[in-house]
This record gives structure tokens, C-alpha cells and sequence, in this order.
């Protein structure tokens, strides 16, 4: 099986049938990671694009909204 390692903690993750872009969460410290390549495996930090672009949005609204 596919082994990888965890780029927060060094922990090895072994999966079954890793896929491109499935989301792993390191067993050892929680951490949300990504499959970034199949062969051979690596696994790299989850950047969820959206939630961060609503956070960044949001909070530039909610400032607007106090002038």
C-alpha cells in the first residue's frame, strides 16, 4: 500500500486507493491534508480556497458597514 507522510508531524499515512484531491486527516495530529500526487504518494496542507475567501469578504463587509 501507498505510504506518505504527514508535513505536519512526520507521522507515515498509509491508504488503500489514494486518489487526486481526496482528503486525508493525519491520524496522529488531526491535521486536514490533500493528496497532491498518486505516484508516488505525497500529501500536502487542505486549502479550502472558498472559506477563506468568504472569511476575507466578510470581514471587509462587516467594516464598510460601520462607516
Amino acid at each position: 500500500m501507498p505510504t506518505a507522510f504527514c508535513p505536519n508531524c512526520d507521522e507515515e499515512i498509509t491508504l488503500q486507493a489514494p486518489r487526486l484531491g481526496q482528503v486525508v486527516i493525519c491520524p496522529s495530529c488531526g491535521t486536514e491534508l490533500e493528496v497532491v500526487s498518486v505516484k508516488p504518494l505525497e500529501l500536502d496542507f487542505l486549502f479550502e480556497e472558498e472559506e477563506e475567501w468568504e472569511e476575507e469578504w466578510g470581514e471587509e463587509e462587516e467594516e464598510e458597514e460601520e462607516w
